[in-house]
């Protein structure tokens, strides 16, 4: 069956801490998993959750319990469901102001020099580690520098390694197009 076909499950969580984990440790255990928003109508707390297939929320439920990882609860998602989640690579948006590249994801933006990669301004958010993610990030090149989930551990980082990871592979196709 195509996957737009199947029935979907999101699992929601109250903390960022245990969504920010909940993909790396499904996918690790073989699961199919998509990073979301939950719909507006669904949010408490966290506004992340994974999309796993209905058929696999028993084994997924499983494999977080086991690794510690707190569920809030489980949305079912039948086809055709009204609640609608976002797609985070949906949130991810770029404009070329011709010398730089700004990458936005949710409210997180992440700004380099074309011509060198160094990052020259991150903006947005609302969580307390903006300012040292600035601090860190600004003047490095991407790709060589930290990264902001190294740096960070809230809502901002995680969204912001989103736009990281777009601005790095814009940044290497076109500097692979310039020889380089």
């Amino acid at each position: 069956m195509p996957e737009e076909e199947k029935d979907k499950a999101l699992v929601v969580f109250d903390y960022i801490y245990h969504a920010m984990r909940a993909k790396p440790v499904l996918e690790a255990a073989g699961f199919k998993v998509r990073e979301v928003a939950p719909p507006v109508e669904y949010r408490t707390g966290c506004d992340l959750a994974v999309e796993v297939d209905a058929t696999d929320v028993d084994a997924a439920e499983n494999v977080l319990i086991e690794k510690g990882v707190m569920i809030l609860d489980i949305l079912f998602m039948p086809k055709g469901a009204k609640l609608i989640p976002v797609y985070l690579t949906k949130l991810i948006k770029t404009v070329d102001y011709g010398e730089y590249v700004m990458v936005r994801c949710g409210n997180m933006k992440i700004t380099y020099k074309k011509s060198n990669g160094m990052i020259v301004n991150i903006s947005g958010g609302g969580c307390p580690d903006i300012p040292f993610l600035g601090m860190k990030l600004y003047g490095t090149i991407i790709g060589e520098g930290p990264r902001p989930r190294a740096l960070g551990k809230t809502v901002c980082a995680y969204t912001l390694e989103h736009a990281y990871d777009k601005a790095l592979a814009i940044y290497k196709k076109d500097s692979g197009k310039k020889g380089k």
